[in-house]
């Protein structure tokens, strides 16, 4: 899932080629995506792209006064085309391609998303906060705003709830998806499961450190990299997201996993459990 670091690169790359160039034709492929009706997507054709930026793990393209908005969730992403086929591309809700904008020279982006679930969003809207998920996202974990204080009143206010799920809530901080939660409980040396209320002053600082760190080291190495090199990058530098049964490249001991209907976060006994390996109940189930 493109998370605050891979969708603020994606940005920077098409700010670059898309900025001052004319949108000659946004056609959707799989009308699930689009969310919104008013204004229609055909009010973007014949405008001329004004920047590209992006609110949380939204991308925010701006077209003549008008805003394209993508949520890529889980399995979404950004190709660019130096030559869009000629044909327009067939309506279907199962194919990859979700959405395709042709530029004034024929080349253009393809929005993509694989596997069979569906979760992709497009939104044309005259302000970003018109986006539900905008209008809710909590602070920005690179803004200045963003400060001890800020953070440690989050997580009192998030009272027995666990850490890595308030990292995770968009409302509540913006941008950190699954994979960056790990990285940055691994770097705080802290455990997932830990309540968020219960954090001692200095381990709110810890916290505060890991998070500008983590994800500020993530965006510089993103940064000036093209979109078909985001998701290389981001896996090349993840300690224990996506690695369980490999070593901790810290201590040494094994990456465990936790396993969720539909997600698992990874995690280091040593550096974050004090040794001790968290329960997976979707593993206890099958070893009953």
């Amino acid at each position: 899932m493109p998370e605050l670091p891979e969708v603020e690169a994606l940005a920077l790359d098409l700010g670059g080629r898309l900025t001052d160039r004319a949108v000659a034709k946004v056609h959707v492929v799989a009308f699930s995506a689009l969310k919104t009706f008013d204004p229609p997507v055909h009010a973007l054709e014949g405008s001329f792209v004004d920047d590209v930026t992006r609110h949380g793990k939204f991308l925010d393209i701006g077209v003549g006064g008008l805003h394209l908005v993508l949520h890529l969730a889980r399995a979404g992403w950004v190709r660019w085309r130096d030559e869009v086929p000629a044909l327009p591309p067939k309506p279907s809700n199962k194919s990859p391609l979700a959405i395709r904008v042709v530029l004034d020279d024929d080349t253009g982006l393809d929005v993509t998303e694989a596997g069979t679930r569906k979760s992709l969003a497009m939104y044309v809207v005259r302000d970003p906060a018109d986006v539900p998920g905008i209008a809710s996202l909590g602070p920005d974990p690179l803004a200045d705003g963003f400060t001890v204080e800020t953070l440690a009143g989050i997580l009192e206010d998030a009272g027995r709830a666990q850490v890595k799920g308030v990292l995770r809530h968009q409302g509540t901080i913006a941008g950190i998806g699954n994979a960056y939660s790990d990285e940055v409980l691994h770097a705080a040396r802290m455990s997932p499961f830990k309540p968020a209320s219960s954090l001692a002053a200095e381990e709110v600082q810890t916290l505060h450190t890991a998070i500008r760190d983590v994800i500020g080291d993530a965006v510089a190495r993103s940064r000036g990299l093209a979109a078909s090199e985001l998701k290389g990058e981001k896996k090349s530098h993840l300690a224990v997201h996506g690695r369980t049964g490999e070593a901790c490249p810290v201590c040494g001991d094994t990456v465990r996993e936790v396993s969720f209907a539909d997600s698992s976060l990874q995690y280091c006994p040593t550096c974050q459990t004090g040794g001790k390996p968290l329960a997976d109940r979707r593993m206890s189930r099958l070893l009953k």
